[in-house]
Parts: structure tokens; C-alpha cells; sequence
């Protein structure tokens, strides 16, 4: 394989270049033990999860300044702050109750979730972590130890789901690196967009679409009452009424917090929306092509939010509420946390207000982000989900 950095991209690194390198070749002999190409789901395993290899599987910084990308709770604790009272209030609920956190990411929610509960003296019987990196789950362990020594060994780390978890359930943007479908329909035809290798590059190649995905644009296509138009290039996460699933499953009492970057279905496949919503992220750019870098670059796509919400009814649990990130921190606690920012000095105001600024503007990250909260059982809807819910948009 020719490894390839675009120049709209920023050059890489001598080490990462060469670890990318060894990713595409990964990749490249997968297509041809396949026979000549692969589904882009497929390619979106391999170039963010191949053992060692992988986005997420590899040693690379992904989060914060020296990452690819920040999350909210790199930009600031109030995120955790605030996530953490709507936890207690389920948390008080629930007999022996304990937090199930997915893909922790650098262990910064959760060191701000525990440390927001215990100041409320509502800490759960523990706090568990399900990652399949063994280097995050090192680095989060890590820094769990030095923010939080106190509250460390309350946590533990998981390598499947539980079979049974009474509490509450955090998925922070874990949705969007699920693998995706392409898909292009062709005037009465959906056609599956895969990955090939062309002179040595990888490249889309188009193909008839298999049973799994021509049925998942059936059932888009039904929930919108109209057909997608002619030439329209989307995606579709098969994966994703599965995981809802697996969750369902495991829940037997509590709460579900889902926060991630989406839309609607109505919104997801709006015809305007005709190049879809897969995002990369490198060096804190972000782009639309998912075959440069492989190994070192963020993949991801947006949340179709209706999809998720159905699978979960499916699975027996209740939507509580969807709303934007900007309405879950207001409405549940954010003027609480801030109580005491009067008494900061002029320069931490000045720094707390801009955080708070990214997480709640509509141009930042205060619209676009979501969460869906979902529970099982006699619980209290979560005050987050008061304001201004969007229940009705899914």
C-alpha cells in the first residue's frame, strides 16, 4: 500500500506515518483475502478498532490538545458536574446502586463524576468501566490514580457487559465510533459503497447491497414516508439497534445517559443532507475523508437518534427525554454548580465562563450534541430532561 497524507491535512509524524503505513497494509490484505474489496463498515472496524493497530486500539494521544479531538469533559468539569446530580437522583432510587460507564476515553468524566458524588455523599456501590482498549483502560487507570486517589478503588474495569446492572449507564460519544454502513441509491436501487484498493490507495468501489443493508434503508425510508432521493450518499448503523439491545439487557433498574453528536431521523436524511454525516478528525481538523491516515485518524458519523430511541422501546426500556447538550446542563443543575462563581477570582471567571460558553452555545457544542436518557423501571424522569424536551422530534 501507497500511504498517502492529503495536503489539507497536517503532515504526520515520521512515527505515526509509519504506524499508519502498517494499518493500510493491515487493511490492504483484508481486501484481498475478501476478493478484491470490503464493506466500509468493515474498513471502519479495522482502521479504529484492529488489535494494536486500530484508532482506538493503538498508543496515540486521542483526547485533548496533544489529541485529535477534545470532548466535553476535557473542556471543562462542569459537564461531569452536572451529569453527576442527575446520576444521584437515580442513584437514591436504586437499591445497591452502581455506574456503568462505556469507552471511558481518558478517565476524565468519570474522575469528575465520583468526585461531584462524593461531595453529595451519594457515591455508588461502585463505578464500573467496559473499554475494549487495554491501552485507554491503562491510561485511564492511570489518571484515575492521580485525580482521584481517595475515590480510585471504587473503580474497576470490565471487559463484557454484566449480566445484570441496577444504577445508571453512561455512554459519552460512543454511538458515533460504531462502524457504519455507505450506502448510494441509484434510481430504484440501493447500492453498498466499499473499499477497494486502486494503484496501490484505497478507494470506493460501489456494489449491490446486501440483505442487512437494503432492509435498514427500508425501514428509513418508511419512518420518513418518502423515498430517499436518486443519487444520495448516506450511512446507516447497523450496529447500533444491537447495542441498545445488549444495554437493554443488562439494565434491570435505573437510567441510561446517551450524549453524543446527532439528529433526528427526519434531520439525518433531510434531502439537503445528501453527502451524509461521517466526520474525521486529525490534529483537531476535521474532514470528509475517511481513507487517508487509517490508524491515526478519527472516523466517526452522527447519531440517528430515532433509530437508537426505537431500539431501545424494542428492548423494553422508556425514553425519558432528548435534548440538546445545551438543555441537559441547564436544566439539570448547571446554575447549581456555578453557584460560587461570583466568589472566583476575575481570571477564573473569565476562564469557566468560555468552557461554559463551548458546551452550551448553539455554534459550539451546545446544540449539536444530544442525549437521550432512557429507564427501567419505577424512576423518576431526570430534572435534565424538563427543559425544552425534544421527545417528539424522534
Amino acid at each position: 500500500m501507497q500511504l498517502k497524507n492529503p495536503q489539507f491535512l497536517p503532515a504526520a509524524d515520521a512515527e505515526s506515518s509509519a504506524h499508519s503505513q502498517r494499518v493500510a497494509d493491515f487493511i490492504g490484505d483484508k481486501i484481498r483475502a475478501a476478493g478484491g474489496e470490503i464493506s466500509f463498515a468493515e474498513y471502519m472496524h479495522h482502521a479504529l478498532y484492529a488489535p494494536g493497530l486500530g484508532y482506538y486500539s493503538a498508543g496515540t494521544t486521542k483526547f485533548g490538545a496533544a489529541g485529535d479531538f477534545v470532548t466535553a469533559p476535557e473542556i471543562s468539569p462542569v459537564f461531569g458536574q452536572v451529569l453527576a446530580r442527575q446520576c444521584a437522583g437515580v442513584l437514591e432510587e436504586v437499591e445497591s446502586p452502581s455506574i456503568l460507564e462505556f469507552g471511558a476515553g481518558s478517565g476524565k468524566l468519570a474522575a469528575d463524576i465520583l468526585a461531584q458524588l462524593a461531595e453529595m455523599d451519594r457515591m455508588p456501590v461502585s463505578y464500573k468501566i467496559l473499554e475494549v482498549s487495554a491501552d485507554l483502560r491503562e491510561r485511564q487507570e492511570e489518571f484515575l490514580n492521580n485525580a482521584i486517589p481517595e475515590l480510585a478503588d471504587s473503580v474497576s474495569w470490565l471487559n463484557r457487559l454484566p449480566d445484570k446492572h441496577a444504577g445508571v449507564i453512561i455512554a459519552n460519544e460512543v454511538l458515533d465510533a460504531l462502524p457504519v454502513e455507505r450506502f448510494v441509491r441509484r434510481g430504484g436501487d440501493i447500492v453498498q459503497l466499499c473499499v477497494a484498493v486502486k494503484e496501490d490507495s484505497f478507494v470506493f468501489r460501489e456494489r449491490e447491497a446486501p440483505v442487512t443493508v437494503l432492509a435498514a434503508v427500508d425501514d428509513i425510508e418508511e419512518g420518513l414516508g418518502r423515498r430517499l432521493p436518486d443519487g444520495y450518499v448516506t450511512e446507516v448503523c447497523i450496529a447500533a439497534p444491537q447495542w441498545v439491545k445488549d444495554l437493554a439487557g443488562t439494565l434491570v433498574r435505573g437510567a441510561a445517559f446517551l450524549l453524543d453528536y446527532g439528529v433526528s431521523r427526519c434531520d439525518y436524511y433531510a434531502p439537503e443532507r445528501a453527502g451524509g454525516w461521517l466526520r474525521c478528525h486529525f490534529r483537531h481538523l476535521a474532514h470528509n475523508d475517511p481513507l487517508a491516515l487509517p490508524g491515526i485518524q478519527d472516523i466517526t458519523a452522527w447519531v440517528d437518534f430515532t433509530l437508537v430511541a426505537e431500539a431501545a422501546v424494542a428492548g423494553g426500556l422508556d425514553v425519558a427525554g432528548f435534548v440538546s447538550q445545551s438543555q441537559f446542563l441547564l436544566g439539570g443543575g448547571l446554575d447549581k454548580v456555578l453557584a460560587d462563581f461570583p466568589k472566583l477570582p476575575i481570571d477564573a471567571q473569565i476562564k469557566l465562563s468560555g468552557q461554559v460558553k463551548l458546551l452550551t452555545l448553539p455554534g459550539e457544542m451546545g446544540d449539536n450534541f444530544k442525549c437521550l436518557g432512557l429507564t427501567c423501571g419505577a424512576v423518576t424522569r431526570p430534572d435534565a430532561f424538563g427543559l425544552a424536551n425534544r421527545t417528539i422530534s424522534l
